[in-house]
């Protein structure tokens, strides 16, 4: 059973456009939930020897407020995990004022071990969100020039078309989930880049040879024969890659769960993109390609 790519590109267009929609809403109304990487700050670790819930380490954190405003309501962040382990996150503290912090929390909270404390200064997070952005547009633009001297720019064009899309959803599904966005983060949506436009090229080659031998009538036809002779393939490629994240994500622990859940959406999605995203896209941006008797082979 052949799939008729060419035949059914609205439908595919119609779908990439609810999920990248929706991934908009999601950026729009909730937002990146910026870890310290980004927002600068300091994180405290520490480990309680009692459980602690968070209905009764609040009302501690208020009373300590009174003194520090740094870490007012409004401005920390909260995690209990194991029961007595707890990650507070508060805007950039001196020394002094940390060091006071620690010591109110210990009379209030009760005896804990400090497990980790760091410090990001604000022109430091906002630096490296800057240089974040400027690594994936880089990383945009030599794509873009590879597959133009590869290819042509029409296909060039398909793949950072169906990149963006990638993109968008792999972050809008983390804004969705609130998860905290860190270097790792960017690292997984560059890693998204180089698996989607991996698979992609892979279907161009195919298209490319199919019009080069002559083996279809059309470029619609040449598109529809390409994508079904790389489908096993795309599949199974996908499908290792999956398992092998997916373990990562049950058994890898949670400072590895924002990483591998950016990736696991990334692959599924470029996947998905590379077939039937990027694929009718060349055929579209071809102007010379006449739009009857399609998909037919």
């Amino acid at each position: 059973m052949k799939i008729k790519i060419i035949e059914n590109r609205k439908k595919f267009f119609t779908f990439s456009t609810i999920l990248v929609v929706l991934a908009l809403v999601s950026l729009m109304s909730k937002g990146l939930n910026y870890g310290l990487d980004f927002s600068g700050g300091n994180l405290i670790q520490v480990k309680f020897e009692k459980t602690m819930e968070l209905k009764e380490l609040n009302p501690i954190l208020d009373e300590i407020a009174l003194d520090i405003p740094q870490i007012d309501n409004n401005s920390r962040k909260v995690q209990i995990s194991d029961g007595n382990e707890v990650i507070i996150r508060t805007p950039e503290m001196s020394e002094k004022v940390k060091n006071d912090f620690m010591k109110d929390l210990e009379e209030k909270g009760g005896k804990f071990d400090l497990l980790r404390s760091d410090k990001v200064g604000a022109s430091i997070g906002e630096e490296l969100k800057s240089t974040a952005i400027i690594a994936l547009f880089v990383g945009l633009i030599l794509i873009v020039g590879y597959i133009t001297v590869r290819f042509e720019f029409k296909f060039a064009l398909a793949a950072v078309i169906a990149l963006f899309h990638d993109v968008i959803i792999a972050v809008g599904g983390i804004a969705l989930l609130g998860y905290e966005v860190n270097t790792p983060f960017i690292a997984a949506v560059l890693t998204i880049l180089g698996y989607s436009i991996n698979d992609t090229i892979v279907v161009f080659d195919r298209i490319r040879e199919v019009l080069k031998k002559k083996k279809a009538g059309s470029l619609g036809e040449a598109v529809d024969l390409s994508v079904n002779q790389t489908l096993t393939r795309s599949i199974n490629t996908s499908f290792t890659t999956f398992l092998a994240i997916l373990a990562i994500l049950l058994f890898g622990g949670a400072s590895l769960k924002v990483f591998i859940t950016t990736l696991l959406i990334g692959v599924l999605i470029g996947t998905y993109s590379s077939i039937f995203l990027a694929s009718p896209l060349i055929y579209l941006l071809d102007k010379n390609e006449k739009l009857e008797d399609i998909g037919h082979n």
